[in-house]
């Protein structure tokens, strides 16, 4: 379908937007010349971007819509289910949600993988007790028409992994699947969770040998939980053995229990001495359930042993130990493994210089990282992933972790508020995964990151960070980078006092971005700042700038005036136009045009139906970050409409025309139109509406 017929078919529910919008305002409008984009008279360039209102040139400007209250703003989409309301959601209980789930996945739209690949009925190995439907007639009777163009799978030469249930189905060979069935999909990425490990997960049985020596070695936390089983799974002969751990190699006696409290012995059980059993101390109120499983796992009581606390006993044990003994646990090697590596023996990364595309929530997914990197970018990085569920499991966490073939140098990014998960996730990621890096985040401002403890709420405990980061790097063969803000409240900034310390702690590389927590995105990036830390930072630490980063001329400036800064890291400039790594690159502004943003949107496409499928869901899927990303590209005003170049990134754009009829749909802050733009390319049914909810009110939010 060419470029003409699209914007015909597109153009009837683009114009009817446009001129409700021109109707409305034509009895209330002055001319233009009047300055109706925010004030009374005329402004000039430099009156608008002293305001932050972006300079069009007066030929293309046009008058503001008018708001509607309704969700579709003023847009009559047909709807054939006569639905009353696009938002209107009723509340049901989880029982009825996982009932609902049930029903569905047994619906003729959930047709088993199995039999959609080869179109044999029989070909399921799990028969009657297969959760999908096994109707085949039925799924054909109800699929709805398949999608113009050809299947994203046939460039590969192999046949789809999605079988009869691809969109594109009609373009396989004779209907149907070939026989080559076996890792289509997968053959360009990498880092996915194996059914194995997930099922230890699962069960709390995975190793973390690694990890644990780490956090044993520095005195911050006891055995694991698959340990913890392993001890209360041991026959009844063991009971009378000794079985407290003491194998700390700081001298500490650990205290196994099902709620890992911990005792280090001298220092902090010295402090309570005074208090009895009785009392209110934190490691000696303990159930009697726990307390007599305590003193099961330790031995039997002696007689001359009676009236002292168990705790005591534990803490006697551990430290009467003798020297000799001691000594000889301390030195003799266990495996290879315990031959760490120094941290001036890690493979380092050279990022001076180097395009570093930021790990960006929701909208950092691999498709765009893909479209990045075509564009120029050399250092990408998943989403952010969430420690306590990578450990746990999830699949939905495992899948941010996954690397594409092009992505020649890549790290992953993690969360976590605690120096025990951090490590342990570490050694599983260097374990399961491909990658270059592991980078923690240490600044996402969103609260339900920091409630936890983890992301800026580590800024307010520095000593936690340590520990955090030496961990980490002691477990970790790949270097360690952290991610960090300038304070957690504004005018409180921290990161000066602590930049020093970051590279003896262990970390290859430090991201400061140039906001606190507290200020979000309100203001401008305090790039001085970010100079004054580079400059603080040990040679040995490259420090790397991120904040408003929007055109070549930034890039420059940054380098210009802090030559101690490695790079910059592109966040939202990237989002808005992700072709600032080409501008960067060859040092000039691109006035791009609309077709060529449009071939880059259906790059996107390709490859997000490459990555989360080509049936029915993954075309939703595709679909819907399509829309997501739509949401921040609008933001882009055309080169050649602008009076002063370039761009800044905290510019508000007025509404205005642009050159073509899709420049200007692709300038539309209408969520309908967002829909508009995704018909293009056919992976949207007419009456879906999509709406965004942001989580900030403000022009610049809505990315971490």
């Amino acid at each position: 379908m060419t470029r003409d017929i699209l914007l015909s078919f597109i153009k009837p529910y683009y114009l009817s937007s446009t001129k409700k919008h021109e109707r409305n305002n034509m009895d209330e409008e002055e001319p233009r010349d009047e300055g109706q984009q925010g004030g009374s008279v005329e402004q000039s360039p430099e009156q608008l971007v002293a305001r932050a209102i972006a300079p069009v040139k007066k030929d293309f400007l046009r008058p503001p819509p008018v708001r509607s209250s309704s969700p579709n703003d003023g847009v009559s989409i047909p709807n054939d289910n006569n639905k009353t309301s696009v938002l209107a959601k009723e509340k049901k209980s989880k029982r009825q949600l996982k009932r609902e789930r049930r029903l569905e996945q047994k619906s003729a739209r959930n047709l088993c993988p199995e039999i959609a690949k080869t179109g044999d009925v029989s070909s399921c190995p799990y028969k009657d007790k297969c959760r999908f439907s096994h109707d085949l007639e039925a799924f054909k009777a109800q699929k709805p028409a398949d999608l113009e163009g050809q299947c994203p799978f046939f460039k590969s030469g192999g046949a789809c992994p999605y079988g009869l249930g691809c969109r594109f189905s009609s373009t396989h060979e004779d209907g149907v699947p070939s026989a080559n069935l076996n890792g289509l999909k997968n053959n360009s990425e990498v880092n996915g969770l194996s059914k194995h490990v997930q099922k230890l997960l699962w069960k709390n049985k995975m190793s973390f040998s690694k990890a644990d020596a780490q956090l044993k070695s520095l005195g911050l936390v006891g055995t694991s939980k698959s340990k913890r089983n392993d001890l209360e799974n041991k026959d009844e002969g063991d009971t009378g053995s000794n079985k407290c751990d003491h194998s700390d190699y700081s001298g500490s006696c650990v205290v196994t229990s099902d709620s890992c409290c911990k005792l280090e012995c001298p220092e902090e059980v010295m402090k309570d001495d005074d208090n009895d059993i009785d009392g209110k101390s934190e490691s000696d109120v303990l159930c009697p359930q726990k307390r007599r499983k305590i003193a099961e796992n330790c031995g039997p009581m002696d007689a001359e042993n009676e009236g002292v606390s168990v705790t005591e006993q534990i803490v006697e044990r551990s430290c009467t130990k003798s020297e000799p003994e001691a000594g000889t646990d301390a030195l003799t090697p266990e495996t290879d493994l315990s031959l760490k590596l120094h941290s001036r023996e890690k493979k380092l990364i050279d990022f001076r210089e180097k395009l570093y595309l930021a790990p960006l929530t929701t909208v950092g997914n691999l498709p765009f990282r893909r479209v990045c990197k075509v564009l120029g970018a050399d250092v990408t990085c998943g989403e952010m992933a969430m420690c306590t569920n990578l450990l746990q499991g999830q699949a939905s966490e495992w899948a941010l972790l996954r690397r594409h073939s092009s992505e020649d140098l890549f790290g992953v990014q993690i969360c976590g508020a605690y120096p025990d998960t951090v490590a342990r996730t570490v050694e599983l990621i260097e374990q399961e995964c491909t990658i270059d890096f592991i980078d923690i985040n240490m600044g996402c401002p969103i609260d339900i990151v920091v409630n936890k403890g983890a992301g800026s709420a580590l800024l307010t405990k520095p000593m936690r960070m340590k520990s955090i980061v030496e961990v980490a790097s002691g477990t970790a063969e790949k270097p360690i980078t952290i991610k960090v803000r300038t304070a957690y409240f504004e005018g409180k900034n921290r990161i000066d006092s602590l930049i020093a310390d970051i590279g003896s702690w262990g970390a290859s590389a430090v991201t400061i971005h140039g906001r606190s927590r507290q200020q979000r995105y309100s203001k401008l990036a305090d790039w001085d700042y970010v100079y004054q830390c580079a400059r603080k930072a040990p040679t040995t630490l490259p420090v790397v700038g991120n904040g408003d980063v929007f055109s070549f001329v930034d890039w420059n400036n940054h380098r210009t005036e802090c030559p101690e800064l490695a790079t910059d890291m592109v966040a939202r400039g990237a989002l808005i136009k992700p072709w600032i790594f080409t501008e960067i690159k060859e040092q000039r502004h691109w006035d791009i045009s609309s077709g060529e943003r449009l071939n880059i949107l259906k790059d996107f496409v390709n490859f997000g139906l490459e990555h989360w499928g080509s049936d029915t869901k993954g075309v939703e899927t595709t679909r819907r970050f399509l829309l997501e990303w739509l949401s921040y590209t609008f933001r882009y005003i055309p080169v050649g409409l602008l009076d002063v170049v370039p761009q800044r990134l905290n510019w508000r754009p007025p509404s205005y025309y642009g050159r073509d009829e899709l420049e200007t749909l692709m300038a539309s802050d209408s969520a309908a139109d967002w829909v508009c733009n995704s018909l293009l390319f056919q992976v949207i049914n007419i009456e879906a509406l999509f709406v965004v909810f942001f989580g900030e009110n403000d022009f610049m939010g809505g990315i971490f």
